[in-house]
C-alpha cells in the first residue's frame, strides 16, 4: 500500500535543464559576444549619484552571474533524480525571478557600458532598474501560475486488521544529525560566548547578539531535530526534540483520513518544519511520511517518520471504531 505521484521524470526536469542552459547562456555569452564595444573592464556597480564605482574585468562580468546563477540552481535541486513527476513550485519560484533579476541586470550592464572607452563613463540605467523590478515580479506570478501542483491524495485509505478488543500501540521516531551537529555547535558558540562576557574578554554590546542568535539557534535546532509519532486509541501523537515537548495531538474523531505519502525536502521548501502547498510537513529525512487530514481544513498535515504505512493503517481503523449516532 504504497502511495505517491508518479510519470515520466523526464518532463519535470525540462523546464529546469532548459533554464540552466539558457540564462547561463545569456549571462556568459552576452558580454562576451559584444567584447569589442565594450571596455575592458565594464563598470559593473553604481553608487547613489549614477556614477560608476566599481568595475570587473571582462572574464569575470561574463562568469560571475553565471555562477551565481548555477550555484542557485544547485542549490534549489534536492535530489532531483528522485522528484517524481510533479515540477516543485517553490523551485520554480526561486529560480524564476532569480534568473529574471540576473539577466536583466546582465542587460542593464552591458547597455551601459556599450560603445564607452572606459567604464568611469557608463551610467546606471535607471530605467533598467525598474524594468528588472517589474521582470522579477511577472517571472514568480507566472511560475507560481503555470507551475504544476502534486496530484491529489488517492482516495483509498490504508487499514489493518485488528482483532475485537485488541489495543494496538504504534511508535517511529526520526532525527535528523544535520540539525542535531548544527544545535551543538550552536550550543558550544553561546557556552563561549557567555564565559568570555563573563571574564571580561570581549565588549558585551558586540557579542550579546552573536550569544542570543546562537542561543536561539541551538534551542530550535535541538526541539525541532528530532519527532516521534505515536498512534493509539487516543489517536496520533506528535512531539518533538528529546524531552518530548512541544506536543501536537488529534484524536481519532479529529481526523479525517490518514495515508503514507512519499515527500522529499524538494516537495516542501526545505528540511525542518515547513508549511507549503501540501500543508504543514516536519521534514527530517527524505521519504515516506505519515500524513493525516484533519477533520474540516483542507491542508493536510505530515511527519517523515518509518513504517509510516502501518501508523496510518492502524488511525484508519481507530477511525472506524467510532460509535456513529
Amino acid at each position: 500500500m504504497t502511495s505517491g505521484v508518479t510519470g515520466p521524470v523526464p518532463r519535470s526536469r525540462w523546464w529546469l535543464t532548459g533554464a540552466t542552459v539558457g540564462v547561463t547562456a545569456v549571462l556568459a555569452g552576452l558580454p562576451w559576444a559584444l567584447r569589442d564595444r565594450l571596455p575592458a573592464r565594464p563598470a559593473t556597480h553604481w553608487s547613489g549619484g549614477g556614477a560608476p564605482d566599481g568595475s570587473l574585468p571582462l572574464w569575470a562580468a561574463c562568469l560571475v552571474p553565471a555562477g551565481v546563477w548555477l550555484l542557485t540552481v544547485l542549490a534549489t535541486s534536492v535530489r532531483p533524480r528522485r522528484s517524481g513527476a510533479t515540477a516543485h513550485p517553490w523551485r520554480a519560484m526561486a529560480l524564476a525571478p532569480t534568473g529574471a533579476v540576473l539577466v536583466g541586470a546582465q542587460v542593464c550592464v552591458v547597455r551601459a557600458n556599450l560603445d564607452r572607452t572606459d567604464w568611469h563613463q557608463a551610467r546606471q540605467p535607471v530605467l533598467g532598474v525598474v524594468l528588472i523590478g517589474a521582470f522579477a515580479a511577472v517571472a514568480a506570478v507566472a511560475a507560481w501560475r503555470f507551475t504544476p501542483r502534486p496530484a491529489a491524495a488517492p482516495a483509498a485509505a490504508p487499514t489493518l486488521e485488528v482483532p475485537e478488543g485488541a489495543r494496538l500501540v504504534w511508535f517511529s521516531r526520526t532525527a535528523n544529525p544535520w540539525l542535531q551537529l548544527l544545535a551543538a555547535v550552536a550550543g558550544l558558540v553561546t557556552v563561549v560566548a557567555l564565559v568570555a562576557l563573563a571574564v571580561g574578554l570581549a565588549d558585551p554590546a558586540g557579542l550579546w547578539p552573536v550569544c542570543a542568535v546562537a542561543a536561539v539557534t541551538s534551542l530550535t535546532g535541538a526541539v525541532f531535530s528530532s519527532v516521534q509519532a505515536k498512534v493509539s486509541e487516543a489517536g496520533l501523537e506528535v512531539s518533538f526534540g528529546p524531552l518530548g515537548w512541544p506536543v501536537r495531538r488529534w484524536s481519532p474523531a479529529a481526523i479525517e483520513t490518514a495515508r503514507a505519502e512519499r515527500r522529499l525536502p524538494s516537495q516542501v521548501g526545505g528540511w525542518g518544519y515547513r508549511i507549503s502547498g501540501l500543508g504543514t510537513t516536519v521534514m527530517l529525512r527524505a521519504g515516506d511520511c505519515l500524513v493525516i487530514r484533519p477533520r474540516g481544513r483542507r491542508a493536510d498535515f505530515a511527519v517523515s517518520v518509518d513504517d509510516a504505512e502501518r501508523g496510518a493503517a492502524l488511525l484508519n481503523t481507530l477511525r472506524t471504531r467510532l460509535p456513529t449516532d
